[in-house]
């Protein structure tokens, strides 16, 4: 939890008129269910549970919430086969227990050769995050090896002319930030700075980015009374906090949270600041808890959750990096049965173990079948029910399929 504190001769005319229109209708005709992937939005596939399907169930689940980016802690060989030749992209962990072994060189090149090596190309990892939220718990001897070891990897990879393929970096907890609030005023605790400058200056040199979990949920549950639930929802009708600092107007808790940490940086490290972006590797909101846990419900997890991935499709950065789109992980996939911790760390996912969901999204991004336009909301009341993503995609023509193809039939009756 943290503190509060991106012209022809005429007589060719015809003939490249009729070729437009053939492209137009090869290009229509792909079926609607082949739409592109919503780019910016990804989800964490944790597997923390003994109840959970195998990986070939969570395709469907992807493809029909417009996710084509996915987190993974572990580089699980059936997973990752799973995932050959779908196009999605991952991200795939190198688990706390392995850093001291990858932190050399030649336990490096080793470890790629065994775990990630055998599923390229047909499975698209695109980067590898070192560890999870090392600088944030109790073990030093991590702590101590969580840059050499991103080193040693990144090097194993140019080695095998993969650096340009797969990105090398580390997801954060947002308790490496000393100071949160007002976002201008963002800065890492001061321990943390002999290990944050350097891993800054790795991301600057190599092009990775940084990955913050952060969770509006776990500081409005520490901070009920000074900070407004629908703030922490990212509800859009909420107006907003501004930082008396910077003049800069705040409309929810998450952007306000990734900018204290861009303001965290540019005050540890100037120079990085300039070219490093910071990513969202984890977020989420859960839908069940402890009994003090009494924000954790379905409904507040459906707001949050819908309202991230709006977010996310209006293209748009944060008040500071506005140019700079939100790439976000949502967390998480499935509920995780086996969690340690309290009740509410079981009870993240969109889906029950079986496919069914746990509570229904009042948006998800418009390519999904039976969904539209910017809104994209169809169901019950309004509502999209993500049961919808357990059923195979029709692939009937869409109106534009259907005007382009009339379109065509108009020309080719001209000539």
């Amino acid at each position: 939890m943290a503190p509060r504190f991106g012209c022809l001769r005429p007589q060719r005319t015809r003939g490249i008129y009729l070729a437009v229109a053939l492209c137009a209708l090869v290009l229509a005709l792909a079926p609607a269910s082949d739409a592109t992937y919503v780019p910016l939005l990804g989800i964490n596939y944790g597997r923390v549970g003994n109840n959970l399907p195998p990986p070939q169930a969570a395709l469907p689940l992807l493809h029909n919430l417009g996710i084509g980016r996915v987190r993974l802690y572990d580089p699980d060989p059936a997973t990752l086969r799973a995932f050959s030749k779908t196009g999605i992209e991952l991200y795939v962990g190198v688990p706390d227990q392995v850093l001291a072994k990858v932190a050399d060189p030649a336990g490096a090149t080793s470890w790629l050769k065994a775990n990630i090596l055998p599923f390229l190309p047909d499975t698209k990892i695109v980067a590898l995050t070192v560890g999870n939220e090392v600088l944030t718990g109790n073990d030093t001897a991590l702590v101590r090896n969580l840059l050499p070891a991103m080193q040693a990897l990144h090097d194993a990879l140019t080695a095998a002319s993969l650096d340009k393929q797969i990105a090398v970096t580390t997801a954060h907890n947002l308790g490496v930030l000393g100071v949160s609030y007002p976002p201008s005023a963002g800065a890492f605790r001061k321990d943390l700075l002999p290990y944050l400058c350097p891993i800054l200056d790795f991301h600057a040199r190599t092009g990775s980015p940084f990955l913050v979990n952060a969770y509006p949920y776990f500081a409005y549950s520490d901070d009920p009374k000074g900070i407004h639930l629908d703030y922490a929802l990212l509800e859009p009708g909420y107006p907003g906090v501004p930082d008396a600092n910077t003049g800069l107007h705040y409309p929810n808790l998450l952007v306000a949270q990734i900018d204290a940490a861009y303001h965290a940086i540019a005050a540890a490290n100037s120079a990085a600041a300039r070219v490093v972006e910071i990513r969202v590797s984890e977020t989420g909101w859960p839908s069940a808890g402890d009994a003090n846990e009494k924000d954790a419900t379905p409904q507040n997890a459906a707001r949050y959750n819908s309202n991230l991935m709006r977010l996310v499709a209006e293209w748009k950065g944060t008040p500071l990096k506005p140019a700079v789109p939100l790439r976000v992980y949502v967390f998480a996939l499935y509920n995780e049965n086996t969690k340690p911790g309290p009740a509410s760390e079981r009870h993240y996912g969109l889906f029950n173990p079986d496919s069914t969901p746990v509570y229904r999204l009042s948006y998800i991004p418009a390519h999904v079948p039976g969904g539209g336009g910017d809104n994209s909301t169809g169901g019950d009341s309004g509502y999209y029910d993500i049961s919808a993503a357990s059923r195979q995609p029709t692939g009937r023509w869409t109106w534009a399929q259907t005007a382009v193809a009339g379109g065509v039939a108009v020309l080719m009756l001209a000539f």
